[in-house]
């Protein structure tokens, strides 16, 4: 089947499997409007159980988007893990996305080391492979590349030592932002468990980075810092107060209908409250949809876009210039 054949099948297939609804929904966001407060894109971990299932493919990633009124795009890694430095394949990710009139705003990084290893040889290692990513993301037209922000430990493991931790990530992070800066690339730090949830850990790392590059990545929903297996408690940052430190610094921004508060409670998230939050920054860039519910996640990823379109509706007001 042809590229454009396979384009046409997917949107229509898209289409008739979402409903009258959503794609009516769809067509509302594509008509052009003045200055809008924000804009929507779409992060690709939203559907990560039809990629890692195979049900999707990585390659089809803009034209589903498209297909559902999402004119801008977050890769993962994880998804062209051994393709970083294979220029056939980041050229048809790039047709593909300027086919369908699709923005590439940034790539998500993991499974490349902890930037803030203790060990300096594998700090370096660490950066060094971070390095093809900001080549490929050059590539592709990207603004950005998301890091973690981990020492010794990853996603679910408690918090490093505070202090030094945030001495050996911003280490790591400069180091990468002096490669990524020869590109006019910007390499951001979401705040994505362990110390990294601490908005105050984070705002650190970025003033001990010293660097014009850097930046965060201030996602909503990700400000649960540990949860402790034997016990079950969970230690929280305040998920609006997170935001509002991070957003001076923020380059992006990741949406989850969710939101912590200090004490380690998940509740559904304020749209109107959390994107004034964002607004009264001054931020005017991409939003981007981070979820996607098992068995349902376009469905579950549209209804995120139309919160963030009614709320953007409701502020309008508020903010116009």
């Amino acid at each position: 089947m042809s590229n454009l054949k396979r384009r046409a099948f997917i949107k229509n297939t898209t289409i008739t499997a979402a409903g009258l609804g959503l794609a009516m929904n769809s067509r509302a966001e594509t008509i052009p409007s003045a200055k809008p407060l924000f804009k929507i894109s779409l992060a690709e971990w939203s559907i990560h159980r039809s990629l890692f299932s195979g049900a999707m493919q990585h390659l089809d990633f803009p034209i589903m988007a498209r297909a559902h009124g999402i004119d801008a795009i977050e890769y993962v890694n994880q998804f062209f893990m051994d393709k970083a430095t294979d220029a056939a394949y980041l050229r048809e990710m790039k047709d593909r996305a300027d086919s369908e009139g699709v923005r590439s705003v940034l790539i998500m990084c993991d499974r490349e080391g902890a930037l803030g290893n203790p060990d300096a040889k594998k700090r370096m290692q660490t950066v060094e492979n971070h390095k093809k990513w900001v080549d490929a993301a050059k590539y592709l037209g990207c603004h950005s590349v998301r890091v973690n922000g981990f020492s010794g430990g990853s996603w679910g493991s408690p918090p490093d030592d505070f202090a030094e931790s945030q001495k050996l990530v911003a280490d790591g992070l400069h180091q990468l932002c002096e490669y990524a800066d020869q590109f006019d690339m910007n390499v951001l730090i979401e705040n994505h468990g362990g110390n990294s949830s601490n908005a105050e850990w984070l705002v650190g790392v970025m003033k001990m980075a010293n660097h014009d590059r850097v930046g965060t990545l201030p996602d909503f929903g990700n400000f649960r810092i540990y949860k402790n297996k034997d016990t079950g408690e969970i230690t929280s940052y305040d998920a609006y107060q997170g935001v509002k430190e991070l957003m001076p610094l923020a380059k992006g921004v990741s949406v989850k209908p969710i939101a912590w508060d200090n004490k380690g409670n998940e509740s559904p998230l304020d749209y109107d409250r959390m994107l004034s939050i964002v607004l009264d920054a001054g931020y005017r860039g991409y939003c981007g949809i981070e979820h996607g519910e098992k068995d349902r996640e376009w469905e579950s990823i549209m209804e995120v876009k139309q919160l963030l379109l009614e709320s953007r509706d409701r502020l309008r007001m508020k903010y116009s210039e």
